[in-house]
Protein backbone atom coordinates (compact mmCIF):
# COMPACT_ATOMS: atom_id res chain seq x y z
CA UNK A 1 0.00 0.00 0.00
CA UNK A 2 1.21 3.80 -0.95
CA UNK A 3 0.58 5.76 1.70
CA UNK A 4 1.37 9.33 -0.09
CA UNK A 5 1.37 10.59 -3.76
CA UNK A 6 4.68 8.98 -5.72
CA UNK A 7 7.14 11.72 -7.03
CA UNK A 8 7.26 9.93 -9.92
CA UNK A 9 3.75 10.63 -11.07
CA UNK A 10 3.59 13.81 -9.79
CA UNK A 11 6.69 14.77 -11.97
CA UNK A 12 5.21 13.15 -15.26
CA UNK A 13 2.03 15.02 -14.69
CA UNK A 14 3.75 18.05 -14.82
CA UNK A 15 5.51 17.61 -17.78
CA UNK A 16 2.06 16.28 -19.92
CA UNK A 17 0.34 18.98 -18.96
CA UNK A 18 3.34 21.20 -20.42
CA UNK A 19 3.73 19.51 -23.08
CA UNK A 20 -0.18 19.59 -23.86
CA UNK A 21 -0.15 23.34 -23.51
CA UNK A 22 2.63 24.00 -25.37
CA UNK A 23 1.53 21.72 -28.04
CA UNK A 24 -2.19 23.03 -28.29
CA UNK A 25 -0.54 26.44 -28.11
CA UNK A 26 1.23 26.42 -30.76
CA UNK A 27 -0.57 24.81 -33.25
CA UNK A 28 -3.66 26.70 -32.59
CA UNK A 29 -1.35 29.60 -31.74
CA UNK A 30 -4.15 31.94 -33.24
CA UNK A 31 -5.97 31.07 -30.44
CA UNK A 32 -3.45 30.21 -27.84
CA UNK A 33 -4.73 31.52 -24.31
CA UNK A 34 -3.26 34.74 -23.02
CA UNK A 35 -0.15 34.47 -20.93
CA UNK A 36 -2.10 35.47 -17.89
CA UNK A 37 -4.07 32.24 -17.96
CA UNK A 38 -1.34 29.93 -19.08
CA UNK A 39 0.14 31.17 -15.93
CA UNK A 40 -2.38 30.34 -13.90
CA UNK A 41 -3.19 26.86 -15.51
CA UNK A 42 0.77 26.49 -14.40
CA UNK A 43 0.49 27.43 -11.21
CA UNK A 44 -2.29 25.59 -10.50
CA UNK A 45 -0.86 22.26 -11.45
CA UNK A 46 2.85 22.53 -10.58
CA UNK A 47 1.16 24.21 -7.17
CA UNK A 48 -0.98 20.94 -6.88
CA UNK A 49 1.61 17.67 -7.60
CA UNK A 50 4.23 19.00 -5.78
CA UNK A 51 2.65 20.01 -2.63
CA UNK A 52 0.68 16.75 -2.91
CA UNK A 53 3.73 14.94 -3.07
CA UNK A 54 5.44 16.57 -0.18
CA UNK A 55 2.89 17.13 2.04
CA UNK A 56 1.51 13.73 1.80
CA UNK A 57 4.74 12.28 2.13
CA UNK A 58 5.68 14.66 5.25
CA UNK A 59 2.29 14.43 7.24
CA UNK A 60 1.61 10.75 6.53
CA UNK A 61 3.25 9.54 10.01
CA UNK A 62 2.32 12.59 12.46
CA UNK A 63 -0.54 12.27 14.97
CA UNK A 64 -3.78 12.35 13.51
CA UNK A 65 -4.57 16.02 15.82
CA UNK A 66 -1.46 17.34 14.32
CA UNK A 67 -2.22 16.01 10.46
CA UNK A 68 -5.91 18.15 11.02
CA UNK A 69 -4.84 21.17 12.11
CA UNK A 70 -1.99 21.28 9.45
CA UNK A 71 -4.66 20.34 6.95
CA UNK A 72 -7.30 22.82 7.97
CA UNK A 73 -4.52 25.95 8.86
CA UNK A 74 -2.68 24.86 5.27
CA UNK A 75 -5.84 25.08 3.57
CA UNK A 76 -7.67 28.22 4.44
CA UNK A 77 -4.43 29.69 4.08
CA UNK A 78 -4.20 28.96 0.49
CA UNK A 79 -8.01 29.95 -0.13
CA UNK A 80 -7.44 33.13 1.74
CA UNK A 81 -4.51 33.91 -0.14
CA UNK A 82 -6.60 33.17 -3.52
CA UNK A 83 -9.53 35.46 -2.13
CA UNK A 84 -7.31 38.31 -1.86
CA UNK A 85 -5.71 37.60 -5.38
CA UNK A 86 -8.76 36.78 -7.25
CA UNK A 87 -10.33 39.84 -5.66
CA UNK A 88 -7.98 42.61 -7.30
CA UNK A 89 -7.31 40.51 -10.50
CA UNK A 90 -10.86 40.36 -11.39
CA UNK A 91 -11.06 44.73 -10.56
CA UNK A 92 -8.55 44.67 -13.12
CA UNK A 93 -9.76 42.42 -15.39
CA UNK A 94 -13.54 42.95 -15.48
CA UNK A 95 -13.79 46.60 -13.16
CA UNK A 96 -15.74 44.88 -10.60
CA UNK A 97 -15.21 41.99 -8.23
CA UNK A 98 -16.73 39.46 -9.91
CA UNK A 99 -15.64 36.97 -12.14
CA UNK A 100 -15.99 37.65 -16.02
CA UNK A 101 -19.47 37.70 -17.17
CA UNK A 102 -20.61 37.44 -13.78
CA UNK A 103 -24.60 36.78 -13.39
CA UNK A 104 -25.26 34.11 -10.58
CA UNK A 105 -22.98 35.55 -8.41
CA UNK A 106 -24.41 39.24 -8.51
CA UNK A 107 -27.50 38.16 -8.14
CA UNK A 108 -26.45 36.23 -5.03
CA UNK A 109 -24.48 38.80 -3.74
CA UNK A 110 -27.70 41.92 -4.85
CA UNK A 111 -30.04 39.71 -2.78
CA UNK A 112 -27.91 39.07 0.06
CA UNK A 113 -27.36 42.46 0.93
CA UNK A 114 -30.68 43.48 -0.22
CA UNK A 115 -32.24 41.48 2.62
CA UNK A 116 -29.69 42.51 5.36
CA UNK A 117 -32.13 45.30 6.74
CA UNK A 118 -35.03 42.58 6.69
CA UNK A 119 -36.41 41.10 9.45
CA UNK A 120 -35.52 36.85 9.68
CA UNK A 121 -39.21 36.18 9.83
CA UNK A 122 -39.42 37.98 6.62
CA UNK A 123 -36.59 36.37 4.72
CA UNK A 124 -37.62 33.20 5.61
CA UNK A 125 -40.93 33.55 3.83
CA UNK A 126 -39.73 35.51 0.81
CA UNK A 127 -37.08 32.54 0.08
CA UNK A 128 -39.12 29.08 1.40
CA UNK A 129 -43.02 29.75 1.82
CA UNK A 130 -44.14 32.14 -0.86
CA UNK A 131 -40.80 30.86 -3.39
CA UNK A 132 -42.01 28.35 -6.31
CA UNK A 133 -38.93 26.70 -6.32
CA UNK A 134 -36.09 26.10 -3.01
CA UNK A 135 -32.85 25.71 -5.22
CA UNK A 136 -30.59 28.59 -4.01
CA UNK A 137 -32.85 29.63 -1.54
CA UNK A 138 -30.96 27.84 1.17
CA UNK A 139 -27.17 30.06 -0.34
CA UNK A 140 -29.00 32.96 -0.42
CA UNK A 141 -31.09 33.05 3.33
CA UNK A 142 -27.01 31.94 4.45
CA UNK A 143 -25.30 34.58 2.88
CA UNK A 144 -28.24 37.13 4.00
CA UNK A 145 -27.42 36.14 7.61
CA UNK A 146 -23.93 36.90 6.77
CA UNK A 147 -24.78 40.72 4.82
CA UNK A 148 -26.34 41.14 8.45
CA UNK A 149 -23.09 40.88 10.00
CA UNK A 150 -20.78 41.74 7.05
CA UNK A 151 -22.95 44.35 5.32
CA UNK A 152 -22.31 45.16 1.68
CA UNK A 153 -18.46 43.73 1.89
CA UNK A 154 -17.36 41.20 -1.20
CA UNK A 155 -14.37 40.22 0.65
CA UNK A 156 -15.73 39.31 4.16
CA UNK A 157 -18.25 36.37 2.74
CA UNK A 158 -15.67 35.02 0.54
CA UNK A 159 -13.47 34.66 3.85
CA UNK A 160 -16.31 32.84 5.81
CA UNK A 161 -16.62 30.63 2.85
CA UNK A 162 -13.13 29.51 2.40
CA UNK A 163 -13.21 28.50 6.54
CA UNK A 164 -15.92 26.01 5.70
CA UNK A 165 -14.24 24.54 2.27
CA UNK A 166 -10.89 24.11 4.33
CA UNK A 167 -13.39 22.50 7.23
CA UNK A 168 -14.68 20.10 4.17
CA UNK A 169 -10.75 18.69 3.77
CA UNK A 170 -11.41 17.96 7.37
CA UNK A 171 -14.46 15.97 7.14
CA UNK A 172 -13.51 14.35 3.80
CA UNK A 173 -10.31 13.04 5.85
CA UNK A 174 -12.42 11.60 8.40
CA UNK A 175 -14.74 10.14 6.08
CA UNK A 176 -12.40 8.41 3.89
CA UNK A 177 -10.42 6.97 7.32
CA UNK A 178 -13.83 5.33 8.48
CA UNK A 179 -14.77 4.11 4.56
CA UNK A 180 -11.19 2.97 3.05
CA UNK A 181 -8.43 3.28 5.96
CA UNK A 182 -6.12 6.39 6.91
CA UNK A 183 -3.64 6.28 4.45
CA UNK A 184 -6.24 6.62 1.79
CA UNK A 185 -8.30 9.20 4.43
CA UNK A 186 -4.77 11.63 4.68
CA UNK A 187 -4.06 11.33 1.16
CA UNK A 188 -7.48 12.30 0.12
CA UNK A 189 -7.56 15.04 2.53
CA UNK A 190 -4.59 16.05 0.91
CA UNK A 191 -6.02 16.48 -2.45
CA UNK A 192 -8.92 18.53 -1.49
CA UNK A 193 -6.56 21.04 0.36
CA UNK A 194 -4.75 21.83 -2.95
CA UNK A 195 -7.09 20.78 -5.36
CA UNK A 196 -7.57 23.62 -8.00
CA UNK A 197 -11.25 23.36 -8.40
CA UNK A 198 -12.40 23.52 -4.48
CA UNK A 199 -9.79 26.74 -3.90
CA UNK A 200 -11.19 28.59 -7.11
CA UNK A 201 -14.61 28.77 -5.77
CA UNK A 202 -13.58 30.69 -2.42
CA UNK A 203 -12.82 33.37 -4.61
CA UNK A 204 -16.29 34.20 -6.08
CA UNK A 205 -19.80 34.83 -4.43
CA UNK A 206 -21.18 31.75 -5.94
CA UNK A 207 -22.49 28.95 -3.74
CA UNK A 208 -20.37 26.25 -4.35
CA UNK A 209 -18.07 26.47 -1.75
CA UNK A 210 -20.69 26.15 0.70
CA UNK A 211 -22.79 23.40 -1.12
CA UNK A 212 -19.71 20.82 -0.93
CA UNK A 213 -19.17 21.51 2.54
CA UNK A 214 -23.25 20.42 3.44
CA UNK A 215 -22.72 17.56 1.23
CA UNK A 216 -19.31 16.50 2.43
CA UNK A 217 -20.77 16.95 6.10
CA UNK A 218 -23.89 14.98 5.17
CA UNK A 219 -21.97 11.95 3.59
CA UNK A 220 -20.03 11.82 6.66
CA UNK A 221 -23.04 12.06 8.85
CA UNK A 222 -24.58 9.54 6.88
CA UNK A 223 -21.60 6.86 6.85
CA UNK A 224 -21.41 7.21 10.55
CA UNK A 225 -25.05 6.99 11.24
CA UNK A 226 -24.65 3.46 9.14
CA UNK A 227 -21.39 2.29 10.86
CA UNK A 228 -22.01 3.64 14.20
CA UNK A 229 -23.49 0.96 17.04
CA UNK A 230 -25.00 3.12 19.01
CA UNK A 231 -27.60 5.80 17.67
CA UNK A 232 -29.49 8.23 18.89
CA UNK A 233 -32.37 10.67 17.35
CA UNK A 234 -29.80 13.11 16.97
CA UNK A 235 -27.73 11.05 14.83
CA UNK A 236 -30.40 10.25 12.79
CA UNK A 237 -31.30 14.15 12.82
CA UNK A 238 -28.43 15.32 12.16
CA UNK A 239 -27.94 13.82 8.38
CA UNK A 240 -31.53 14.49 7.55
CA UNK A 241 -31.47 18.14 8.52
CA UNK A 242 -28.65 17.99 6.30
CA UNK A 243 -30.25 16.36 3.63
CA UNK A 244 -32.87 18.83 3.46
CA UNK A 245 -30.17 21.67 3.23
CA UNK A 246 -28.89 20.10 0.15
CA UNK A 247 -32.29 20.38 -2.01
CA UNK A 248 -32.40 24.19 -0.92
CA UNK A 249 -28.76 24.72 -2.87
CA UNK A 250 -29.72 22.50 -5.79
CA UNK A 251 -32.76 19.52 -5.49
CA UNK A 252 -31.05 16.94 -7.83
CA UNK A 253 -28.51 16.99 -5.87
CA UNK A 254 -30.26 16.43 -2.47
CA UNK A 255 -32.02 13.58 -4.77
CA UNK A 256 -28.93 11.88 -5.38
CA UNK A 257 -27.71 12.04 -1.73
CA UNK A 258 -31.27 10.84 -0.68
CA UNK A 259 -30.85 8.14 -3.21
CA UNK A 260 -27.12 6.92 -2.30
CA UNK A 261 -28.08 7.56 1.91
CA UNK A 262 -31.01 4.57 0.94
CA UNK A 263 -28.57 2.50 -1.05
CA UNK A 264 -26.12 2.56 2.21
CA UNK A 265 -28.58 1.22 3.85
CA UNK A 266 -29.55 -1.49 1.49
CA UNK A 267 -26.01 -2.60 0.57
CA UNK A 268 -23.97 -2.13 3.72
CA UNK A 269 -23.06 -5.27 4.84
CA UNK A 270 -25.38 -6.47 7.88
CA UNK A 271 -22.28 -6.67 9.95
CA UNK A 272 -22.24 -3.40 9.69
CA UNK A 273 -26.11 -2.28 9.63
CA UNK A 274 -27.87 -4.06 11.39
CA UNK A 275 -31.73 -4.98 9.99
CA UNK A 276 -33.88 -3.57 12.15
CA UNK A 277 -31.70 -0.61 12.43
CA UNK A 278 -31.92 -0.29 8.21
CA UNK A 279 -36.11 -0.27 9.25
CA UNK A 280 -36.25 2.20 11.45
CA UNK A 281 -33.91 4.82 10.00
CA UNK A 282 -35.42 4.51 6.45
CA UNK A 283 -39.43 4.56 8.01
CA UNK A 284 -38.05 7.82 10.14
CA UNK A 285 -35.95 9.50 7.27
CA UNK A 286 -38.78 9.37 5.06
CA UNK A 287 -41.46 10.43 7.71
CA UNK A 288 -38.91 13.72 8.31
CA UNK A 289 -38.05 14.78 4.69
CA UNK A 290 -41.71 14.25 3.82
CA UNK A 291 -43.21 16.44 6.91
CA UNK A 292 -40.24 18.88 6.79
CA UNK A 293 -40.21 19.19 3.08
CA UNK A 294 -44.34 19.59 1.74
CA UNK A 295 -44.79 19.12 -1.60
CA UNK A 296 -42.50 21.92 -3.04
CA UNK A 297 -39.26 19.56 -3.16
CA UNK A 298 -41.01 16.55 -4.67
CA UNK A 299 -42.82 18.64 -7.38
CA UNK A 300 -39.39 20.24 -8.42
CA UNK A 301 -37.55 17.12 -8.85
CA UNK A 302 -40.72 15.19 -10.26
CA UNK A 303 -40.15 18.99 -12.83
CA UNK A 304 -36.60 18.34 -13.43
CA UNK A 305 -36.83 14.74 -14.42
CA UNK A 306 -40.22 15.34 -16.81
CA UNK A 307 -38.13 18.06 -18.48
CA UNK A 308 -34.59 16.50 -18.79
CA UNK A 309 -34.79 15.36 -22.16
CA UNK A 310 -35.89 18.64 -23.10
CA UNK A 311 -33.41 20.70 -21.34
CA UNK A 312 -30.90 18.92 -23.12
CA UNK A 313 -32.43 19.27 -26.34
CA UNK A 314 -32.73 23.17 -26.00
CA UNK A 315 -28.95 23.42 -24.66
CA UNK A 316 -27.86 21.40 -27.65
CA UNK A 317 -30.02 23.55 -29.99
CA UNK A 318 -28.67 26.69 -28.41
CA UNK A 319 -25.29 25.80 -28.42
CA UNK A 320 -25.34 24.75 -32.45
CA UNK A 321 -27.17 27.97 -32.65
CA UNK A 322 -24.34 30.14 -31.51
CA UNK A 323 -21.67 28.45 -34.28
CA UNK A 324 -21.09 25.24 -32.44
CA UNK A 325 -22.34 22.81 -34.74
CA UNK A 326 -20.32 19.37 -32.99
CA UNK A 327 -22.51 20.31 -29.71
CA UNK A 328 -25.54 18.04 -31.01
CA UNK A 329 -23.09 14.98 -31.37
CA UNK A 330 -22.35 15.41 -27.10
CA UNK A 331 -25.47 13.52 -26.10
CA UNK A 332 -26.00 11.77 -22.67
CA UNK A 333 -25.18 8.37 -24.38
CA UNK A 334 -21.82 9.94 -25.38
CA UNK A 335 -21.24 11.48 -22.54
CA UNK A 336 -22.25 9.63 -19.54
CA UNK A 337 -18.98 6.18 -19.95
CA UNK A 338 -17.16 10.30 -19.36
CA UNK A 339 -18.50 11.51 -16.47
CA UNK A 340 -15.64 10.28 -14.02
CA UNK A 341 -12.67 11.90 -16.06
CA UNK A 342 -14.84 15.43 -17.47
CA UNK A 343 -14.65 18.23 -17.43
CA UNK A 344 -11.63 18.76 -20.07
CA UNK A 345 -9.66 21.96 -19.78
CA UNK A 346 -9.80 24.67 -22.39
CA UNK A 347 -6.78 25.54 -23.83
CA UNK A 348 -7.94 27.44 -26.65
CA UNK A 349 -9.37 31.43 -26.20
CA UNK A 350 -12.16 31.14 -28.19
CA UNK A 351 -15.78 32.53 -27.34
CA UNK A 352 -14.28 34.68 -24.30
CA UNK A 353 -14.65 31.71 -21.87
CA UNK A 354 -12.55 33.16 -19.60
CA UNK A 355 -12.95 31.33 -16.67
CA UNK A 356 -12.95 27.83 -17.92
CA UNK A 357 -9.58 29.51 -18.99
CA UNK A 358 -8.86 29.94 -15.52
CA UNK A 359 -9.88 26.36 -14.46
CA UNK A 360 -7.89 24.67 -16.83
CA UNK A 361 -4.94 23.43 -14.94
CA UNK A 362 -8.21 22.13 -12.43
CA UNK A 363 -9.47 20.57 -15.06
CA UNK A 364 -6.83 18.77 -16.35
CA UNK A 365 -6.16 17.85 -12.21
CA UNK A 366 -9.40 15.68 -12.80
CA UNK A 367 -8.46 14.41 -15.99
CA UNK A 368 -5.42 12.70 -14.53
CA UNK A 369 -7.00 11.47 -11.17
CA UNK A 370 -9.35 9.36 -13.48
CA UNK A 371 -7.00 6.97 -13.74
CA UNK A 372 -6.85 6.56 -10.07
CA UNK A 373 -10.79 6.38 -10.21
CA UNK A 374 -10.94 3.62 -12.24
CA UNK A 375 -8.56 1.83 -10.73
CA UNK A 376 -10.35 2.08 -7.31
CA UNK A 377 -13.90 1.19 -8.87
CA UNK A 378 -12.02 -1.86 -10.92
CA UNK A 379 -10.66 -3.20 -8.04
CA UNK A 380 -13.69 -2.49 -5.37
CA UNK A 381 -16.11 -4.82 -7.90
CA UNK A 382 -13.70 -7.36 -9.18
CA UNK A 383 -10.66 -7.55 -6.95
CA UNK A 384 -10.86 -6.66 -3.61
CA UNK A 385 -14.86 -6.89 -3.79
CA UNK A 386 -15.63 -4.70 -1.28
CA UNK A 387 -17.79 -2.24 -3.16
CA UNK A 388 -20.14 -2.75 -0.28
CA UNK A 389 -18.30 -0.20 1.97
CA UNK A 390 -18.33 1.64 -1.23
CA UNK A 391 -21.44 1.88 -1.52
CA UNK A 392 -23.37 5.17 0.25
CA UNK A 393 -20.55 7.25 -1.85
CA UNK A 394 -20.52 5.38 -5.22
CA UNK A 395 -24.10 5.61 -5.85
CA UNK A 396 -24.30 9.08 -4.84
CA UNK A 397 -21.58 10.03 -7.35
CA UNK A 398 -22.88 7.29 -9.86
CA UNK A 399 -26.52 8.68 -9.43
CA UNK A 400 -25.48 12.88 -9.49
CA UNK A 401 -23.31 12.69 -12.27
CA UNK A 402 -25.36 9.88 -14.16
CA UNK A 403 -28.30 13.26 -13.77
CA UNK A 404 -25.67 15.58 -15.14
CA UNK A 405 -24.60 13.58 -18.48
CA UNK A 406 -28.16 13.75 -19.07
CA UNK A 407 -29.16 17.19 -18.33
CA UNK A 408 -26.90 18.97 -21.22
CA UNK A 409 -24.69 20.15 -19.29
CA UNK A 410 -21.91 17.11 -19.37
CA UNK A 411 -18.78 19.00 -19.60
CA UNK A 412 -19.85 22.00 -17.53
CA UNK A 413 -16.96 22.40 -14.55
CA UNK A 414 -19.63 23.88 -12.23
CA UNK A 415 -22.56 21.19 -12.49
CA UNK A 416 -19.97 18.96 -12.36
CA UNK A 417 -18.00 19.99 -9.22
CA UNK A 418 -20.87 18.46 -6.44
CA UNK A 419 -18.89 15.10 -7.82
CA UNK A 420 -15.69 16.04 -6.92
CA UNK A 421 -14.96 15.33 -3.25
CA UNK A 422 -16.15 11.65 -3.79
CA UNK A 423 -14.10 11.24 -6.95
CA UNK A 424 -10.90 12.79 -5.14
CA UNK A 425 -11.89 9.69 -2.11
CA UNK A 426 -11.61 7.22 -4.95
CA UNK A 427 -8.42 8.54 -6.61
CA UNK A 428 -7.12 8.60 -2.76
CA UNK A 429 -7.66 4.86 -2.39
CA UNK A 430 -6.53 4.24 -5.91
CA UNK A 431 -3.25 5.38 -5.39
CA UNK A 432 -2.77 3.42 -2.15
CA UNK A 433 -3.78 0.38 -4.33
CA UNK A 434 -1.23 1.43 -6.76
CA UNK A 435 0.89 -1.97 -7.97
CA UNK A 436 2.97 -3.25 -11.20
CA UNK A 437 0.00 -3.73 -13.10
CA UNK A 438 -2.19 -1.05 -11.95
CA UNK A 439 1.12 1.21 -12.75
CA UNK A 440 1.20 0.02 -16.26
CA UNK A 441 -2.22 1.02 -16.93
CA UNK A 442 -1.84 4.17 -15.30
CA UNK A 443 1.20 4.96 -17.39
CA UNK A 444 -1.05 4.35 -20.30
CA UNK A 445 -3.43 6.73 -19.13
CA UNK A 446 -0.91 9.49 -18.80
CA UNK A 447 -0.65 9.08 -22.72
CA UNK A 448 -4.14 8.83 -22.82
CA UNK A 449 -4.91 12.47 -21.00
CA UNK A 450 -2.83 14.61 -23.78
CA UNK A 451 -4.43 13.33 -26.42
CA UNK A 452 -7.65 13.95 -24.66
CA UNK A 453 -7.01 17.52 -24.11
CA UNK A 454 -5.77 18.19 -27.74
CA UNK A 455 -9.11 16.62 -28.99
CA UNK A 456 -10.80 18.70 -26.87
CA UNK A 457 -8.91 21.68 -28.34
CA UNK A 458 -9.90 19.91 -32.15
CA UNK A 459 -13.60 19.78 -31.07
CA UNK A 460 -14.02 23.58 -29.63
CA UNK A 461 -12.61 24.76 -32.40
CA UNK A 462 -13.64 22.31 -35.48
CA UNK A 463 -17.63 22.92 -34.22
CA UNK A 464 -17.46 26.37 -34.50
CA UNK A 465 -16.11 26.65 -37.93
CA UNK A 466 -12.44 27.82 -37.40
CA UNK A 467 -10.25 24.85 -38.26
Amino acid sequence: MIPFFPKQIASKAIYLYLAALGLVSIVFFQYAMSLTFVAIGVMWVVGFFLLSHYCSKEWQSIPEKLFIRRLFWTALLLRWAWVVFSYYFYIAKTGQPFEFAAADALWYYEESTGNRNTPIADVIRYLFVDAESVSDSGYVFYLSLVSKITGTSVLLPRFINSVFSAWTCVLLFQLTKRIVGEEAGRLAAVFSCFMPNLIYYCGLHMKEAMMLFVLVAFLERADYLLRSRKYTIWTILVPVLLLLILFTFRTVLGAAAAFAFVTGLVFTRASVVGRKKKVMIIAWGALAVLTLAGGVIVNEIQGVWEDRNTNQETKRLSQTQRGNQWAKYATGTVMAPMMFVLPFPTMVDVDEQYNQQVLSGGNYVRNVFGGFVLIALFSAIFRKKNWRDLSLIGSYVIAYLGIVSASGFANSERFLLPGLPVLLILAAYGVTLLNVKYYRFFKIWLIIVPMMIVGWAVFKLGSRGLL
